[in-house]
């Protein structure tokens, strides 16, 4: 099969969008229409539903995936071994929040591109809660997340940073924050969480542990989206620190000192066992390894 035609599909599976597909591998909606046709007649199945809202895998459409996931990177390493030079190539997909770009990524990328100008990145950018399910879906090599609780095992964990979890509110929080004498009432004071992860599991475990029923004002999609809220008066929010600092809308809130404190983040790549055979994941997180070392401890899972 044409592996660019196997590489627009990996990059559609990626997206489930054909015009976001379309921008981001320049190439027409009709071209790539008619690209994904030619996979379909060639192996005699449908691999996409598709209607005016929403594109979505068939069941033919997940098992092709692992093959076409199989056939690039075996074509890289081919590309690679008839170059007849040691330079590595191929390419890397990395799924993470727009605050690791800013705050994790930079020097790894630039270092990482230095010494290996051959290879390709991809970066992809969204909820870190979608982190892990990106990397064992196969839309990424790599992922930057935060260490569940109870990790999957098939997953490669190496720690980069250490951030607390922190409570935070309105910058003048005095109609926000209800207080029974010197503590806060949090069946009175609206808290808002997040819709899925880490920090929502330990949040609400928070609450169990103090016998408190929360009063959830909203359950929203991403740390940005809690410190927003938190910043127009909403009610009170729980994020990483790394995210605050970074955070445009920082001046808008204020950090709330809050006991007991909630268990602290352990933010780094994950990847799978089987990614870790491939040079080009490798090379990437030796790498971060050595930028990373001489600040703070790395180490695997």
């Amino acid at each position: 099969m044409n592996i660019r035609e196997l590489k627009l599909f990996r990059h559609l599976v990626g997206s489930l969008h054909f015009a976001r597909t379309s921008q981001a591998c320049n190439i027409t909606p009709s071209g790539l229409t008619r690209a994904m046709q030619r996979l379909e007649s060639e192996l005699g199945h449908q691999l996409f539903y598709r209607d005016k809202r929403s594109v979505s895998l068939t069941p033919a459409g997940l098992i092709f995936k692992e093959y076409a996931e199989e056939a690039i990177q075996r074509w890289n390493e081919l590309q690679s071994a008839l170059s007849g030079d040691q330079a590595l190539r191929g390419e890397l997909s990395l799924y993470c929040s727009v605050t690791a770009i800013l705050s994790i990524l930079p020097d790894i990328f630039s270092r990482f591109r230095r010494a290996f100008p051959e290879v390709s990145l991809h970066l992809q950018t969204g909820d870190a809660a979608k982190a892990l399910f990106k990397l064992q879906n196969r839309e990424a090599d790599i992922s930057v997340a935060a260490l569940p609780d109870n990790p999957p095992e098939a997953i490669d964990f190496m720690k980069i940073v250490e951030t607390p979890l922190i409570f935070i509110a309105p910058a003048d929080h005095t109609a926000t924050v209800a207080y029974h004498g010197t503590e806060i009432d949090w069946r009175r004071t609206p808290v808002i969480v997040a819709e899925r992860g880490l920090s929502r599991d330990r949040i609400f475990r928070w609450f169990a542990n103090i016998g408190v029923v929360p009063n959830i004002y909203s359950q929203v999609a991403g740390n940005e989206a809690i410190i927003a809220m938190v910043g127009m008066g909403c009610g009170v929010g729980v994020i990483p620190e790394l995210v605050l600092e970074q955070s445009v809308l920082k001046d808008q809130v204020q950090t709330l000192e809050v006991t007991p404190h909630l268990k602290p983040f352990t933010v780094g790549f994950c990847t799978t066992a089987r990614n870790r055979r491939n040079p080009v994941v490798s090379a990437f997180l030796e790498t971060a390894k050595s930028e990373y070392s001489w600040r703070t401890p790395v180490e695997h899972r």
